[in-house]
């Protein structure tokens, strides 16, 4: 929008430009600026790198979102995502579940590195909460706002962290696992869960009944989205993605934040 400036008897040239100053600031909005870094943590000895984003035209405290990666590790994946959710208002922390240089590529090393964890939920879950730990540190994050999404080998993660009792609103999977050796407790599942699973979804579709048991003996607080079709992997590019649930989980996931965190 243009401004438009009129000068008045015995206005001073320094008195238009301030004028003009004066309306660009309320006029225009400030552009949000999409910061991110690195960061480095450690559990133990063993050294983790984790990404954050958040949006540098934010004041004052902001709630802070979780998100942990799926079986390839720490990669551009889940770094895209945090910085969706950036975009969305919310300070993001992309955890490193596997550790510093841990990225997998080929399926086989990806299950190796996913089923480590999988079969050692004290470690996974340990691993999740030094996760949530660095998001509280960020100057930018409201402690008491916070929630935790995840994808495939993530979408298993952040069930643990609810089934472990953390104090968190919400946790959200995406076509994750949801079998587990540790289950929840009646009591216990304190943050709220948003499930999003793919209809043919060949992987978890069996662990569906069992968990959905679960969370009723649990008493949780759980919403369960099917996604009819819908492939494992349905929300990354590849032979899996089906772009309309891609979209509708995402548009559910926010409405969910929207509820819990607002």
């Amino acid at each position: 929008m243009a401004a438009r400036v009129t000068e008045r008897a015995g206005m001073k040239p320094t008195s238009i430009l301030s004028a003009v100053a004066a309306f660009i600031a309320v006029a225009l909005p400030a552009f949000a600026e999409i910061k991110t870094a690195t960061v480095i943590y450690h559990d133990g000895t063993a050294a983790l790198e984790g990404f954050v984003a958040y949006d540098d035209s934010k004041t004052g405290p902001q709630p802070g979102i979780l998100v942990i990666h799926d079986w390839t590790g720490l990669q551009d994946y889940a770094q895209s995502r945090a910085k969706q959710l950036a975009e969305l208002g919310y300070v993001a922390f992309a955890a490193d579940i596997y550790g510093k240089g841990v990225r997998p590529i080929d399926p086989k090393q990806c299950a190796v590195q996913a089923g480590t964890y999988k079969s050692d939920l004290p470690l996974l879950r340990r691993r999740v909460l030094l996760g949530v730990n660095q998001l509280k540190k960020h100057p930018g994050v409201d402690g008491t706002k916070l929630a935790a999404i995840g994808y495939c080998f993530g979408g298993t993660s952040v069930p643990e962290l609810a089934r472990s009792g953390t104090e968190m609103a919400g946790v959200v999977s995406f076509y994750g696992g949801l079998s587990t050796t540790m289950p929840a407790k009646p009591g216990e599942v304190k943050a709220r869960i948003l499930v999003c699973h793919g209809g043919a979804d060949g992987h978890v579709n069996q662990e569906v009944p069992a968990f959905k048991e679960e969370m009723e003996k649990a008493k949780a607080r759980m919403e369960f989205i099917t996604y009819e079709g819908a492939q494992h992997g349905f929300t990354k590019p590849g032979p899996a993605y089906q772009e309309k649930a891609d979209k509708e989980s995402w548009s559910a996931m926010k409405k969910f934040f929207a509820e819990i965190l607002r």
